[in-house]
């Protein structure tokens, strides 16, 4: 079992969540109580309170370090309908009063929890906030996510002299977050995802710009794929992709929306599978940590507690999950094809 020491520092809104969004969506503010209630899960009751949890104050992100991801017309939009009492960016993204400043402070946490390992020099981060970020572009909110949490802080990250690798495992692609770094060597963005599905972007041939060849990795799964197809694509596509970019940080875009409970798409991921998850793409982080897991998805209250309760305990070594892994259903064949894929748009196959 691979984890990354007992402690966890983390990062949650609490009661500085001001994104309302409205009466039977379903990314809503339940969803951060469900994930405390998870972390809790895996530390045990008190473990919350304890030395080996460093708890971070969110901050907001500074204009300049929204900039190196969106630009300063989106994001002045953005602050002005805000201002305005709100609207919707999208059909599924609403804005409301509070929505900018939230936002601003949900990309802040991940900056913040960074900061702190960075300082401690040892451990995992969980940055639990929302809305979500890895379907905002560069220039427009989508998918109920305003900011990109993620990609600001890999940004930052790369500024910084580091390189990168960002591993997104939530049921839909991350189109924004391989938007903003689709031509840039300096961080690599792996992807395992469901397709055909929202926001039907992330094929497999879609592996970087002429400047950064290979360094986008999508591993497209048919509907119906378990916790076993996504641990090959790990195995056998992530892991090789991952030793030869040789990164110093591993963030990880965590949705829990490939849960088999999850009601807005179709893979038959247990909890039991994300703690598997959790512990394979941290071996891909240098020995000393260094992995992030930010919120994304993940929309059945039960099934986001317990797996979030999963990957906080594999990554600690404090716990496992009573829900077993998956296996079997479709999805070889497409994770030989980004295997395969990969191999050609870096030369080596």
């Amino acid at each position: 079992m691979t984890t990354v020491g007992a402690v966890l520092v983390w990062s949650d809104l609490g009661d500085l969540d001001r994104h309302d969004t409205g009466v039977g969506h379903p990314e809503r503010s339940a969803r951060l109580e469900a994930v405390r209630r998870g972390v809790a899960d895996a530390l045990g009751p008190d473990g919350i309170a304890t030395d080996g949890v460093v708890r971070v104050a969110p901050r907001d992100a500074t204009a300049d370090e929204i900039a190196r991801v969106h630009s300063t017309r989106y994001t002045w939009s953005l602050a002005r309908l805000a201002d305005d009492g709100g609207g919707d960016l999208d059909p599924d993204t609403p804005v409301s009063a509070g929505s900018y400043a939230t936002a601003v402070l949900a990309a802040g946490a991940g900056l913040a929890v960074i900061d702190t390992l960075r300082a401690s020099g040892r451990g995992a981060g969980f940055v639990a906030v929302r809305p979500p970020g890895h379907h905002a572009r560069p220039g427009i909110g989508m998918g109920f996510c305003l900011l990109n949490n993620v990609a600001i802080a890999a940004a930052a990250l790369a500024d910084a002299g580091e390189r990168v690798l960002v591993v997104d495992w939530d049921v839909h692609h991350g189109n924004g977050t391989q938007d903003a770094f689709w031509d840039d060597p300096r961080v690599a963005y792996a992807s395992v995802h469901q397709s055909p599905l929202y926001p039907g972007t992330g094929l497999v041939h879609e592996t970087g710009g002429p400047g950064a060849p290979g360094t986008t990795i999508n591993v497209p799964l048919p509907a119906g794929a378990t916790g076993e197809m996504y641990r090959r694509a790990v195995d056998d596509v992530l892991a090789d992709a991952a030793a030869a970019f040789a990164p110093t940080w591993v963030l990880v875009s965590a949705g829990f929306d490939g849960h088999r409970d999850d009601p807005l798409a179709g893979h038959h991921l247990t909890a039991g599978d994300y703690g598997d998850l959790a512990g394979r793409i941290a071996a891909l982080a240098p020995t000393d940590g260094r992995v992030v897991v930010f919120l994304e998805g993940g929309y059945d209250l039960a099934a986001l507690r317990r797996s979030v309760a999963a990957t906080v305990g594999r990554l600690t070594g404090t716990s496992t999950s009573d829900e077993a892994p998956s296996h079997g259903g479709p999805g070889a064949d497409a994770v030989d094809a980004a295997r395969v894929q990969h191999g050609r748009a870096t030369g080596a196959g």
